[in-house]
């Protein structure tokens, strides 16, 4: 990936309706004066919470994640980092307060965090595309293939068992990433069944989306995307309408100035309105 020039996170405020992809790399905040600046626009809970962690990996990644979003969102909304605060519904999706209709969704891992944010259409009044994104290290591929039975679906396994061994590993982290984002988008986390959604691929860059009756009264709502950065594996989930050109930016450290990256458009699966409900198999 190639890099443009670096911006101000207030530069774009206003800008048409969108999506954004944010990254940071919590080994960056292994700078005390980074972890500092981090810690100091958290809310007293947050920072409550990121001094409770043994381990400093896990406070660097916890503290790096909601600086993230925090930043994302005031390059989406006039109100500083500092000023954010947050609501969670019953399933543990954050919105912001007060409802300014930006959506966003995170993930992350100890290297690396992301989120992803939706600006709405200021003329219209509308909320932004419900959005949601998951990341997963390479590393921990392997380790998902022996939960194939709990978390895949029958048609996702019988794909997955006729792949070579050497191939299953980058199949299961592509299932698990999609799924993850898919049910973070939809604000309901485990609560949806896994192994009744679908993901089946038709060739490399053909895939289709499938849920069992009851599961989702529109699957035809949702687009899909991956990709892979800095031996991560990236997966997002938005509304058919947002499913366009995605700006990414890398904030090294996390309250550094933005730097937008050269990033194709992503190839977003279905191509046309066919995620459909019906029997998997």
């Amino acid at each position: 990936m190639e890099r443009s020039a670096g911006k101000s996170a207030t530069n774009n405020i206003g800008l048409e309706p969108g999506l954004e992809l944010w990254l940071a790399y919590p080994g960056d905040l292994e700078e005390p004066a980074s972890e500092e600046a981090c810690t100091a626009i958290l809310n007293d809970a947050e920072r409550g919470r990121a001094s409770r962690f043994r381990f400093d990996r896990h406070r660097r990644e916890y503290l790096t994640t909601h600086a993230l979003a925090r930043v994302a969102l005031s390059h989406a909304h006039p109100l500083p980092p500092l000023e954010w605060r947050f609501s969670v519904n019953e399933h543990g999706k954050p919105s912001p307060v007060p409802e300014c209709g930006v959506r966003f969704n995170q993930s992350n891992s100890v290297e690396l965090t992301v989120c992803l944010a939706a600006r709405p259409d200021q003329h219209s009044g509308a909320a932004a595309a419900e959005v949601g994104v998951d990341v997963e290290s390479f590393a921990r591929a392997e380790g998902i293939v022996p939960l194939a039975a709990r978390v895949f679906s029958a048609a996702e396994r019988a794909e997955l068992e006729a792949l070579p061994d050497s191939a299953r590993p980058d199949r299961a982290l592509s299932l698990w990433t999609l799924k993850e984002a898919y049910i973070k988008a939809r604000g309901m986390g485990l609560s949806l069944p896994l192994d009744e959604i679908s993901f089946l691929f038709d060739g490399p860059q053909a895939m289709r989306f499938q849920v069992e009756a009851g599961v989702d009264e529109n699957p035809g709502r949702w687009r899909f995307c991956r990709f892979d950065h800095a031996g991560h594996r990236i997966a997002l989930a938005v509304d058919a309408a947002a499913a366009g050109p995605l700006k990414v930016f890398e904030v090294r450290p996390p309250l550094g100035p933005p730097t937008r990256l050269a990033w194709s458009s992503p190839a977003w699966f279905p191509a046309s309105p066919t995620a459909g409900i019906g029997r998997d198999g």
